[in-house]
């Protein structure tokens, strides 16, 4: 099912303001229990999941870091995403254009985690020809 504009309506204040249901329902004239219901909806339709959000610059010993990649063959490059996806340090994977095909964002341990991240979990994707890694030393406006 589609959303529709009072979903999108809910979703937009909820991403941009954080309010909470009891605000979104005074907010758009709807009852608390409307507005629930919507949510539950959309995240049963796949269409929004809610996660609570850290400040990575709060991150005691860990630190995020991107992996960009190359696919040996463009026709994996779909079944490679989310096989790295699914690896435990990796917070996303993207398909972009350009140099790389991929970019992953990991959260990794700062003693030691990138290098057990190449070399016990990434080096298990067959198929990946070239990396290259950057570490984030500071983010401005980054929740993860």
């Amino acid at each position: 099912m589609q959303p529709d504009a009072t979903d999108w309506k809910i979703i937009h204040l909820l991403s941009e303001k954080h309010m909470s249901n009891t605000d979104i329902a005074r907010e758009l004239g709807l009852s608390e229990g409307t507005v629930r219901q919507r949510l539950k909806r959309l995240q049963s339709d796949g269409i929004l999941k809610i996660k609570a959000l850290r400040n990575p610059s709060l991150l005691q010993g860990q630190q995020i870091a991107y992996v960009a990649a190359n696919v040996s063959e463009s026709r994996l490059l779909d079944a490679k995403a989310r096989e790295i996806a699914a690896l435990e340090h990796v917070m996303s994977v993207s398909i972009l254009s350009g140099q790389y095909d991929l970019i992953l964002e990991v959260l990794i341990d700062s003693n030691n985690g990138l290098i057990r991240f190449l070399t016990e979990e990434l080096s298990t994707v067959d198929g990946l020809r070239k990396t290259e890694t950057f570490l984030i030393l500071r983010s401005y406006n980054k929740w993860i």
